[in-house]
Order: C-alpha cells, then structure tokens, then sequence
C-alpha cells in the first residue's frame, strides 16, 4: 500500500448496541481500522437512560459517547480527549451519524469540562499507560461532578482490575466487576446519597 494511499481516512460501518453507525477515521487515532474490543465490551454490558448527561472521557473518533448519545435522545453527551485530531474526527463523525445531542471539545481529563456540568453517567476506555496518579485525578474529577445514583463505568485490560477495585472503593466507596473477557474488565462505581 503506498503512502498515498495510506492518507486516505478510513471507514467504518458497524452496529453498536444494536444500532447501525458509520465512523470516519484516520491513523494516528486509535484503533483506526475497527472499533475495538474494549470499546465493544463496554457498549454491551452499559445501562443508558434516554436522559443521560454522560461525559466519554478519551473519546477517540467517538463510538463510545456517539453510541450513548444515539440511546439517550433525551440526555447530552460530553466527549473531550486531549487530541485535537480525535475532537476533529468526533465532530464530524456526530454529524455523520446525524446526533445533534453532542459536544465534543478538548481537555485533558477534566481541565477543561465546565465546572457547573452534572453528570448521571461517565465512560471511558481507559489507556493502560497513563499513569496511576492520572487515573486518580480523573477518578476525583469525576466524584466532583457526578450526581447522587451517577455511574462510572471503565474498561480496562484485566492487568488493571485490581488497581481500579481499590481506587473505586477508595473513591467512591464501592465497585462492581460487571463483566470480565478474557482481555478486558469492565468495572463501575456508583456516587451514593
């Protein structure tokens, strides 16, 4: 395959929770050829309310938070990574699939999440190699801005299940393993009353 050829976007047609969707995507961004297992799992095992106000933190070009916003057409979902190139391909991919229900702007965690946003969910397909101390300002970040019965749902590989039990429960007092495969774990944490 020549160079060329290789700056080509590419495209994805898939169905995620059951609905039909399209991504336009590049090389660069991850997972650029399919969307991948993790992201896969999460989307079917995550409970959606039509009136979710989610937060897809890492969006990537968006199947995690534009498949929320198209199950919530009720709610609004807020999607930042800290790529421009992701924001980019995320908007674009909104309007692709025609979800009007969507902001997608950068941040780095929640640097730049509007201090006021209430959130009932919050997802992400969470980089192995971030760091430890990233994912405990992110965990924190998140408590701060969720609403009492607001979820945190997280896939993880399975080398990062035990860190993430500890940090939930340190954090939000308590963890559930939804669904483990054989590569990644889902994990949730709940904001209780």
């Amino acid at each position: 395959m020549s160079v060329e050829q290789l700056r080509k976007d590419l495209l994805i047609n898939t169905e995620l929770a059951g609905r039909a969707m399209t991504f336009q995507t590049t090389w660069g961004l991850f997972s650029p050829r399919a969307i991948d297992d993790g992201t896969l799992l999460l989307l079917d095992n995550l409970e959606v309310r039509d009136d979710d106000v989610a937060l897809d933190m890492g969006c990537g070009y968006g199947p995690l938070g534009l498949s929320i916003a198209q199950r919530a057409p009720k709610g609004q979902v807020h999607m930042v990574d800290k790529d421009f190139l992701a924001i980019e391909y995320t908007q674009a991919n909104a309007e692709r699939n025609r979800l009007t229900n969507v902001q997608a702007y950068l941040s780095n965690g929640f640097s730049h999440v509007p201090n006021e946003l209430a959130l009932s969910l919050v997802v992400s397909n969470l980089p192995a190699k971030v760091g430890n101390e990233f994912f405990q300002i992110l965990f924190h970040d998140a408590h701060r801005h969720m609403l009492p019965g607001a979820r945190f749902v997280v896939v993880t590989i399975n080398g990062l299940r035990g860190f993430i039990k500890r940090s939930f429960n340190d954090t939000f007092g308590n963890y559930t393993k939804v669904k483990q495969g054989k590569s990644y774990t889902i994990s949730m944490a709940v904001l209780e009353d």
